[in-house]
């Protein structure tokens, strides 16, 4: 909520941070702004379930930073140039070069094939658009301003027209390098020593910000230092900084981005403004299948790869799962585990992820028609489902857990079934109470999980002509049923069956789902 523009105070956030590994009051640096930036995709091939799921975590803190009354600027960039194959700064080609030179295409083609593509995966998951989603190769000024001013801070070394951080002076220095990701330098030695082109830089440590262009690079610009392109660190750097502020509240991104890439983009940081960028870092952990690292290589023994990417999820064309899986439930299984912990794709999961969403939607329709009919005598039911609410709050304040918070709305679940069946009477809550769960229960299904009620779009979108359809149709059977027609009730129960329609019959009257 806001008031004048301010914040107003509900209750406060948590935020592990990864820097500190703590879970912390989150405070932002300006209370009426919060800069958020995530790391977004290299374009130079289709976005894998991997990575929707880290966007739609990172989509949910957005919904619930503004759901909490923050005007929040979300920053994502999009990757077009720069990211080498492997962790080689030189004698590589970079993913864009590689992808266009196979697909015989322009670099700036391959991207926005790729481009296109992520950003109909975000709508497919109902993610909603950052505020600014810069692009690399919009930002080569900017890139090569920073890289000057890691050189005339004495931070980097250029070596036959590319440039190298200098980690070990930063180090020495600043004592910050190594704090994000848990790692020294001893231990970087030990994991750079096998890495092609060492020889010219004075640490095998010490990683590239200015690339030099070999003959065959197909993505160029010039620099004072000759031909070349920036490193893949760079430009979250810049951008971020740009965009929210040499200082800002919150980045985010995979785990396996801890390190190098976030631990460097510190340090390019810190070498040009002098400051810590980010006052939280968050982390989201990986997404696993059938309890293995996804991999499109073949497994020696089977033959086959441990990988699906996500139109083959929505299609059904795989040999991994047994049908079929549709955006949102594949979006409410994502909730079923906190973004800080490995999440297992398997059938049995989907499965139990879809009848838990479609229950979801089902409670949420029977919400809606509940009315009260102007008795009210509240007693400890009023009070358990304030409670429920109030919890639900809580656990996406501590640190955005959803599956907590998921798990107290299936709470409130079994309270919505039972004012429908007749087991608990509504005037055992107040209408205020019930006018509260009815926007709680929206807010969180619609806003903050960002889930789309399925149901109601179905007959090719005519939502509200289906319902029309249904409601006439169990009038006829009611009117059936009141006339003892047992059987037009029956065969119009039985018919509906065969099309996935389940009816069903409550203390309210009669209502309708589809099956699944």
């Amino acid at each position: 909520m806001r008031a004048n523009g301010k914040v107003v105070s509900m209750t406060p956030i948590h935020i592990y941070n990864s820097l500190n590994r703590k879970k912390e009051e989150f405070k932002p640096i300006n209370p009426d702004l919060v800069g958020l930036y995530v790391c977004g995709p290299t374009v130079y091939s289709d976005v894998h379930l991997g990575n929707c799921r880290s966007f739609t975590s990172f989509d949910i803190v957005y919904r619930y930073l503004m759901y909490k009354g923050y005007r929040v600027r979300y920053v994502r960039n999009i990757t077009d140039a720069g990211h080498l194959v492997g962790d080689a700064d030189s004698g590589a080609e970079d993913k864009m070069t590689k992808t266009a030179r196979a697909l015989k295409l322009e670099p700036m083609e391959v991207a926005h094939r790729y481009t296109v593509g992520f950003h109909k995966m975000m709508e497919v998951f109902n993610n909603l658009p950052p505020s600014i989603e810069p692009r690399a190769t919009g930002h080569i000024t900017e890139q090569i301003k920073m890289v000057k001013d890691i050189l005339s801070n004495g931070y980097a070394y250029e070596v036959d027209g590319s440039v190298y951080f200098d980690t070990v002076k930063f180090a020495k220095e600043k004592d910050v390098y190594g704090r994000l990701s848990g790692r020294n330098l001893d231990d970087m030695l030990t994991e750079s020593r096998e890495l092609k082109n060492q020889g010219e830089k004075k640490h095998p440590a010490d990683f590239a910000i200015w690339i030099k262009a070999e003959e065959n690079t197909l993505q160029r610009w010039d620099s004072p230092w000759g031909e070349g392109f920036p490193g893949w660190h760079l430009e979250c750097s810049v951008m971020s900084t740009k965009y929210l502020g040499s200082e800002f509240d919150i980045h985010g991104g995979g785990e396996d981005l801890r390190f190098p890439h976030h631990e460097n983009e510190i340090a390019q940081n810190c070498g040009a403004c002098g400051t810590m960028p980010v006052k939280y870092w968050m982390h989201g952990d990986m997404l696993l299948l059938n309890g293995r690292k996804m991999s499109k290589t073949p497994d020696p023994e089977t033959g086959k790869s441990n990988s699906i990417m996500p139109d083959e999820l929505f299609s059904g064309e795989n040999e991994i799962l047994s049908k079929a899986f549709s955006p949102m439930v594949v979006r409410f299984f994502m909730l079923q585990a906190h973004y800080r912990s490995t999440l297992d794709l398997s059938d049995n999961a989907l499965l139990a992820a879809e009848k838990g969403y479609y229950r979801l939607m089902e409670a949420n329709t029977i919400l809606e028609e509940l009315q009260h009919e102007g008795i009210s005598n509240p007693n400890n039911e009023d009070e358990e489902i304030n409670a429920l609410m109030d919890q639900t709050i809580e656990d996406m304040d501590d640190d955005f857990n959803t599956p907590k918070a998921l798990s107290r709305l299936f709470g409130l679940v079994n309270k919505i079934n039972s004012f429908k069946s007749g087991h608990l009477d509504l005037s055992s809550i107040s209408e205020e109470t019930l006018k509260r769960l009815k926007k709680v229960f929206h807010d969180f299904i619609f806003d903050i999980f960002g889930l789309l009620d399925e149901t109601r779009a179905a007959s090719n979108g005519n939502g509200e002509a289906l319902d029309g359809l249904m409601e006439l149709i169990i009038n006829i059977r009611k009117e059936a049923r009141n006339n003892k027609d047992w059987g037009t009730s029956d065969q119009i129960r039985d018919k509906l069956k065969e099309l996935k329609i389940q009816v069903k019959d409550g203390k309210e009257g009669s209502s309708w789902v589809f099956e699944k």
